[in-house]
C-alpha cells in the first residue's frame, strides 16, 4: 500500500493534467451549450482505460522496487551484476555511477591499508627497538639499591608496559594473534607478575593480602599474564595507602582488590570503552583509557568473563571469571581496548 500512495504521488502530475485536459473539454462544451455528458462519458472511458494500462507498468515499477530493496543485502562485488538485469536507459547509467563509486571506495580501502600496514610496521620495529635500551637500563638499575634506584626501576617498568600495551593494541587489530591454550596455573601468572611490580609495592608501603589460589584455567598464558598485570597496576596506581588483596572466589573467579579512591558510579557503565578515563582520568592527566579497554578485548577472545565492583574512597574490585569450558576457544573478531584506570 505505501508504494502505491508513493508511485501516485510520484505520477501525480499525469493524473494532474489528465483532469485539466477533461476539464477543457468540459469547458469548452458548456460554453457552446453541449451536452457535459458527451464529455464526462468519454472522459470517464479514458480513465478506466487508463488505469488499466497503467497496471502494468505500476506492477513492473514494484517489481523492479523489491529487487533493487534486495541489492542492497549484497556483498560490492555482486552489486554491479546484479543491475545487469535492468536495460533501461536510466538504469545502465546508475551502474555506471555505482561502478564508479565502487572503483573509487576500493582505491581509497586500498590506500587506506597500505597506510595502516606501514604504521603497524613502524611501530612494531619501534616496539622491540625501545625494548633494547629500557633492558639496558634495567642491568644499571639493579646494580643499585638505593632509593632513588626503586624510583627509577618502577618508572622503567611502566615504561615498558606502556611500550607493551602499544604493540598488544596493534596485534589485536590483525587477522591472526598468537593464541596457545593450555592448562596455565593461575598462582604462576599472579605470582609472576607480583613480582614485576613488587617495586611499586615497596615504594607506596602498600600490604598485599595473597592467598594462594591452587587452581587451574584453560587459557593463553601471555594473554591471561597481561590483563592480570594490567589490573594489578591500576590497583596499585589508584591506592594510596592500605592493602591490595589478590584470592579466589567460585566458581574459579580471579578478584584482584584494592582500598584505593574507587570509581564514580556513572562512570563503571563505561569504563571499557576505548579512551575513556572518568573521573579518575581528569585527576590523573597521564591516564589515557586504554588498559581496561584493553583488557576488555582480550577478556572476550579468551572466553574469560570480566567486571568490576567498585566505591567511591572505598576501593574496587576486578573479577575475572576463568570458569569455562577446558576446550579450545575461538577468537572472536577484534577490535582495540579501555579501562578507566590506566
Amino acid at each position: 500500500m505505501k508504494f502505491i500512495l508513493r508511485y501516485i504521488r510520484e505520477h501525480l502530475g499525469i493524473l494532474l493534467a489528465q483532469l485539466l485536459f477533461s476539464g477543457i473539454f468540459a469547458a469548452a462544451f458548456y460554453l457552446y451549450r453541449l451536452p457535459l455528458a458527451a464529455v464526462l462519458y468519454p472522459a470517464g472511458i479514458c480513465m478506466l482505460l487508463g488505469s488499466i494500462l497503467a497496471a502494468g507498468p505500476v506492477y513492473k515499477a514494484y517489481r523492479k522496487h523489491k529487487k533493487l530493496s534486495g541489492l542492497k543485502f549484497l556483498s560490492r562485488d555482486v552489486l554491479a551484476g546484479a543491475l545487469l538485469e535492468y536495460r533501461e536507459i536510466t538504469d545502465e547509467d546508475y551502474r555506471q555511477i555505482i561502478l564508479k563509486l565502487q572503483g573509487e571506495m576500493q582505491s581509497r580501502e586500498e590506500r587506506m591499508q597500505d597506510s595502516y600496514r606501514e604504521m603497524t610496521d613502524y611501530f612494531t620495529v619501534w616496539v622491540h627497538q625501545i625494548k633494547t635500551p629500557i633492558a639496558s637500563m634495567h642491568l644499571c638499575l639493579e646494580a643499585e639499591d638505593t632509593k632513588l634506584a626503586r624510583r627509577l626501576t618502577s618508572d622503567l617498568l611502566h615504561i615498558e608496559q606502556y611500550v607493551e600495551m602499544v604493540l598488544t593494541y596493534f596485534r589485536l587489530g590483525m587477522e591472526t594473534t598468537d593464541y596457545v591454550f593450555r592448562t596455565v596455573s593461575l598462582d604462576k601468572v599472579v605470582k609472576e607478575n607480583i613480582r614485576r611490580l613488587r617495586g611499586d609495592f615497596i615504594i607506596k608501603k602498600l600490604n598485599l593480602q595473597y592467598t594462594p589460589l591452587e587452581e587451574t584455567a584453560v587459557s593463553d598464558e601471555k594473554w591471561l599474564s597481561f590483563v592480570v598485570e594490567q589490573v594489578l597496576s591500576n590497583a596499585l596506581k589508584y591506592t594510596g595507602e592500605g592493602t591490595v588483596s589478590i584470592f579466589l572466589e567460585e566458581p574459579k573467579t580471579l578478584c584482584i582488590s584494592d582500598t584505593g579512591i574507587g570509581i564514580a558510579p556513572e562512570d563503571i557503565p563505561r569504563i571499557f570503552e576505548r579512551g575513556y578515563t572518568g573521573n579518575n582520568g581528569r585527576m590523573d592527566k597521564r591516564a589515557s583509557g586504554i588498559g581496561l579497554y584493553l583488557c576488555k578485548q582480550i577478556c572476550g577472545r579468551l572466553g574469560i568473563g570480566i567486571s568490576v565492583s567498585s566505591e567511591v574512597d572505598a576501593g574496587t574490585t576486578v573479577r575475572l571469571d576463568l570458569s569455562r569450558k577446558d576446550e579450545a576457544v575461538e577468537a572472536p573478531p577484534v577490535q582495540a581496548f579501555s579501562r578507566q584506570h590506566l
